[in-house]
């Protein structure tokens, strides 16, 4: 009995550490979210305004202009998938959405279909699966940054303009709310934004606008939805650990009762081998 309680205590202890380090990451992940949200405040306005000032630029371009690489199909039979993914786990349903829905757009159909895989959690996946990621972006955008969205949309430009890629599609998860997260599939490339009809004139030319907005609306919508995936993997992260910390409470609710029972049973048992003993001492 005696080794029971024990026993008992070393598991009461050990959920105590656990419920201590999933609160703790709980918090942490409540802190990202909130911080996510502020700059998804400021990002989506910008690059709803870098959407809107394309397809300004594109209804000023006369009927004779040559377009624009970047929004005409090339010769291409490839598809790219662009998957963003997580560095870490802990994150429930997170990773595991995004590479299926991946693994759907790879696998569908008779396309040939090229791999860019976003996160540790992306590479390893398809790693495992024998695909060999044409691009990979491990621990590149864990803390979001303009610089990482850059580096990916370049790659894009390059691998489209090249040939390498007819066009790219990219999955990762958006942001609705705390408690509420979308999987989406967007196309990137070729670039399908509409032309806003406007006959103004402006300088530079509107065939030099176009060029210089497209790589820049690019880059804006490759690091608004790096935002979009990171805020969803962190909220996803906390409701994980919330959920975690209450089943070590309700655990640790069970565990106590079971632990005062068989402490109370050892109890029991060792006052009734005292009061035993006593009599045995009387009796001689």
């Amino acid at each position: 009995m005696a080794g029971q309680v024990r026993a008992i205590k070393r598991r009461i202890r050990n959920i105590e550490d656990i419920g201590q380090i999933t609160r703790a990451m709980n918090a942490i992940a409540m802190t990202k979210v909130a911080r996510m949200k502020r700059r998804l405040e400021q990002t989506r306005p910008y690059v709803a305004g870098l959407q809107e000032a394309l397809a300004d630029a594109l209804g000023r371009l006369p009927g004779d202009a040559e377009t624009n690489p970047l929004r005409i199909e090339n010769d291409s039979t490839a598809a790219g998938v662009l998957v963003l993914n997580a560095d870490r786990g802990l994150c429930g349903r997170y990773k595991g959405e995004l590479n299926r829905r991946a693994d759907e757009l790879l696998t569908e159909g008779s396309v040939d279909a090229r791999l860019l895989a976003g996160g540790e959690k992306a590479r390893l996946h398809f790693e495992r699966r024998g695909i060999e990621p044409i691009r990979v972006y491990s621990r590149l955008y864990d803390v979001p940054s303009y610089d990482a969205a850059g580096r990916i949309a370049g790659d894009l430009i390059e691998l489209y303009r090249n040939g390498d890629v007819g066009h790219v599609d990219i999955v990762y998860m958006r942001f609705v709310s705390d408690l509420r997260q979308r999987l989406v599939v967007e196309p990137l490339l070729p670039v399908a934004v509409e032309a806003k009809t406007n006959d103004v004139l402006s300088e530079p030319t509107p065939p030099e606008l176009v060029d210089q907005i497209l790589p820049v609306y690019l880059r804006g919508a490759v690091y608004l939805s790096i935002l979009e995936t990171k805020a969803s993997e962190d909220a996803i992260r906390r409701q994980a650990m919330k959920s975690a910390t209450d089943n070590a409470e309700e655990l640790l609710k069970g565990l106590t009762r079971v632990f005062n029972r068989a402490r109370q049973q050892a109890i029991t048992r060792e006052i009734a081998d005292i009061i035993g003993g006593a009599e045995a001492l009387r009796t001689d």
